[in-house]
């Protein structure tokens, strides 16, 4: 314990009414400061379920897991478009993939999109970056960039100082630092894969049971877990520069694992993210919340918590400060969703919405393969997809699961609550509600409903569905972005 940490704990115990936290200690209810500084840490391509957190049983995430335990859990967080590109242009932003301009991965946003940069640094912070940027052009995200963090997401090495971290961090004025972790994006190198042992791994039920899948998820476990131990390197580094106590700490995972039914898809597994805020005297320590939120509600939220009004700043997403302050356990109705698969592969355009517990996906071109390049490759050094076609001959299971990925229908409405991996459409190739499911009612009205919102939404965001899945709209966002 340093020396400004040593007085702060004796002069919260000598006003009594302590309230004690793993690495936090303030009297609750104190007043924190009108600026709180931000930290926000991110993972990349890691599955939240997979978390201990999020019901995961595979991998220990004791920092994350201790995090938690300071502050507020959100069951339900999600993001636009389970890419890299987009999803941090959505949460940088406030904007939906289409109003920010960034619906591909490796595309960029309009010129003259006002970013996280711009909307703090107006408020006196220092707005940093340590690693991953992977965010375009440069006018609309000049972060100051940090040192110490690997930024290239698919090193093998995956390097993290958390020196210059803490510098930034302790210079004076109010400052907003994200922590941008490289893992467990692939390739899967980094950490000790020997302390998951294959035969003791439980693979999730959208994956099939294969020697190179079990291999491969292993491989992903020892990367989370190097992951877990960076969110503590950064947490650690806060504590040092001793800003802890005025800092709004947010943890997020991102998208889901470059696994099939995860990134690349609009399914649960790609679109979910873990979402942990730590704010120690407003947030009530150790609580989760079922506030349905999304990437677009972050910045808003981090405006209104600076003193700022986000009414003004033509956000996509809405604050959900009073869910942070523990004021409502509510937020928004409906989350939204879409997938441009260009580059990655073939056009396979997605859109979807959710009303947090049920999940409307339409399928705009039914009729293609879905394909996509980055697993489905032969020179994939995981083989994982192969395997599961060698064995689809004898395995039903791994059939469905080929097929699922592979060949989906126009529309798909799945029940979370009952179906958190959304292997059973309620809808058959007709829309309809399947023959023999429970409330054929219920399912009918649901689908009506939420159809609706998502042709609303698109109407919104001025999106033309399948004609923005191709390589002119993907090569006129790029030149965009050079003028």
């Amino acid at each position: 314990m340093n020396r400004r940490r040593f007085l702060q704990t004796a002069l919260a115990t000598s006003l009594g009414g302590l309230a004690v936290s793993t690495g936090i200690r303030r009297v609750h209810g104190a007043p924190a400061p009108k600026q709180p500084n931000v930290l926000l840490v991110m993972a990349d391509d890691a599955t939240c379920t997979d978390l201990p957190l999020y019901g995961g049983t595979n991998v220990p995430t004791p920092h994350i897991d201790g995090l938690a335990r300071q502050g507020l859990t959100f069951n339900r967080a999600y993001l636009a478009e389970a890419m890299c590109q987009p999803c941090r242009a959505e949460l940088f932003t406030g904007l939906y993939p289409h109003r920010n301009g960034c619906c591909w991965n490796h595309s960029a946003s309009r010129p003259g999109t006002r970013s996280i940069v711009h909307h703090l640094g107006e408020r006196g912070y220092r707005v940093g970056i340590a690693g991953k940027v992977h965010v375009t052009p440069r006018t609309c995200y000049p972060f100051e960039m940090v040192a110490g963090v690997e930024r290239g997401c698919t090193s093998k090495t995956a390097t993290f100082d958390p020196a210059p971290l803490r510098d930034f961090m302790a210079a004076d004025g109010p400052f907003c630092l994200v922590v941008a972790i490289t893992l467990p994006h692939m390739p899967w190198t980094v950490g000790d894969a020997s302390r998951f042992p294959k035969k003791d791994i439980r693979l999730p039920a959208y994956l099939v049971d294969t020697p190179e899948m079990r291999n491969a998820f292993a491989d992903y476990l020892a990367e989370t877990a190097v992951m877990d131990k960076q969110v503590g390197s950064a947490l650690a580094a806060l504590e040092d520069a001793g800003r802890a106590d005025d800092t709004l700490v947010l943890f997020t995972s991102e998208q889901g694992a470059q696994l099939p039914g995860c990134k690349w898809t609009n399914y649960e597994q790609g679109v979910r993210t873990a979402l942990v805020a730590r704010w120690p005297g407003r947030i009530r320590p150790g609580r989760r919340t079922d506030a349905l939120v999304q990437y677009a509600d972050v910045l808003p939220t981090l405006v209104e918590a600076a003193g700022g009004d986000p009414a003004g700043g033509d956000f996509g997403g809405t604050s959900f400060l009073p869910v942070l302050l523990g004021r409502s356990d509510a937020h928004r109705r409906y989350a939204y969703h879409m997938h441009n698969n260009v580059p990655e592969g073939p056009p396979y355009p997605i859109r979807s919405v959710r009303d947090g517990r049920y999940h409307y996906i339409r399928n705009l071109t039914p009729e293609a393969t879905f394909i996509e390049k980055h697993l489905m490759s032969q020179n994939h050094d995981r083989r994982y997809w192969t395997s599961w076609m060698r064995v689809a001959f004898n395995k039903p299971h791994a059939y469905r699961m080929i097929h699922r990925y592979m060949h989906r229908p126009a529309e798909q409405l799945f029940d979370t609550r009952e179906d958190p991996d959304e292997l059973a459409n309620l809808l058959d190739r007709r829309g309809a509600p399947r023959q023999g499911v429970a409330d054929a009612a219920t399912v009918a009205e649901v689908k009506a409903r939420l159809s609706a919102e998502l042709d609303r939404w698109m109407a919104e965001q001025k999106d033309p569905g399948a004609a923005l899945d191709t390589i002119a709209a993907l090569t006129a966002s790029r030149r965009a972005a050079k003028k």
